[in-house]
């Protein structure tokens, strides 16, 4: 009797930066675009670190120009790197934020090849081409931006770096901060300003972070994605399903077998 092993999965990889990503690979024709779609395996019994959606407990109070330049001085003391804040002659400053991405769906970028078009011979006409995949999680870039900034304009910024062409109204950004062994997460506002919760808060990461995660409203919003990945989200749940039941169906089978055995060798005493 052969031993029991698990289904095997072709995987693709793809790099962004220095991080890759592998898992399912599909490619289809649309009537206006051809999509390729990447996801990363999933593993259904890991659970994540809890977090609640509980206002981070920071003081964001208004600061007199007297008090930003003395905010910024003690910050810049703090650091050990050079991301240090500098004030500005208008009582502005400008400083460092770090985004951490988060995101548990695919986003699409413009593809990395020449041929940005492909020929539709039915039709004759082209068909656009673009890239969507997985971003592994904790990417994390740090921004260089004003007091003045807003949190929506951050969030069009992150996109604008990754050349991510999805609705930036897709993405929301989040406060996190971690107490008492509990992690803490608040949405910002988009007229909020980043920096100036950075300075609040100090440099450091564990009072106080940002995190780049979908825009949850309670459910998601279906009409802001197009058809073809519509379409492609469920040619991928659909893969993910069969390869889920072929595994446990290979376990059941691999246990039956085993007791199969067993009863076969007993020696009745």
């Amino acid at each position: 009797m052969g031993e029991c092993g698990e289904a095997s999965t072709p995987s693709f990889e793809m790099t962004w930066g220095s991080t890759a990503s592998s898992g399912y690979c599909s490619q289809e024709d649309s009537d206006s675009e051809l999509e390729l779609y990447y996801t990363a395996r999933t593993s259904l019994g890991r659970r994540p670190r809890k977090e609640q959606d509980e206002p981070v407990n920071l003081e964001k109070q208004e600061l007199s120009p007297s008090e930003t330049e003395q905010k910024v001085r003690e910050y810049n003391a703090q650091i050990h790197s050079n991301l240090f804040m500098t004030m500005n002659k208008d009582s502005s400053y400008t400083g460092f934020i770090k985004v951490v991405f988060k995101l548990t769906r695919p986003v699409s970028v413009p593809p990395t090849r020449k041929a940005t078009t492909v020929q539709d011979g039915k039709k004759g006409s082209a068909i656009k081409r673009r890239t969507s995949f997985y971003l592994p999680k904790d990417t994390a870039k740090h921004l260089h931006i004003s007091s003045r900034t807003k949190a929506r304009e951050v969030i069009e910024a992150l996109l604008n770096k990754f050349t991510v062409v999805d609705n930036p109204r897709k993405f929301a950004l989040y406060e996190r901060s971690e107490r008492d062994d509990q992690v803490y997460l608040r949405k910002l506002a988009d007229e909020e300003q980043p920096l100036h919760l950075r300075l609040c808060a100090g440099p450091s990461e564990k009072v106080l972070n940002f995190v780049l995660k979908e825009n949850e409203t309670g459910e998601v919003n279906w009409d802001a994605f197009t058809l073809p990945e519509l379409q492609n989200f469920l040619r991928i749940l659909q893969r993910e399903e069969e390869e889920h039941v072929k595994q446990i169906i290979q376990r059941y089978t691999c246990a039956r077998n085993k007791m199969l055995e067993a009863l076969t060798n007993h020696t009745p005493g």
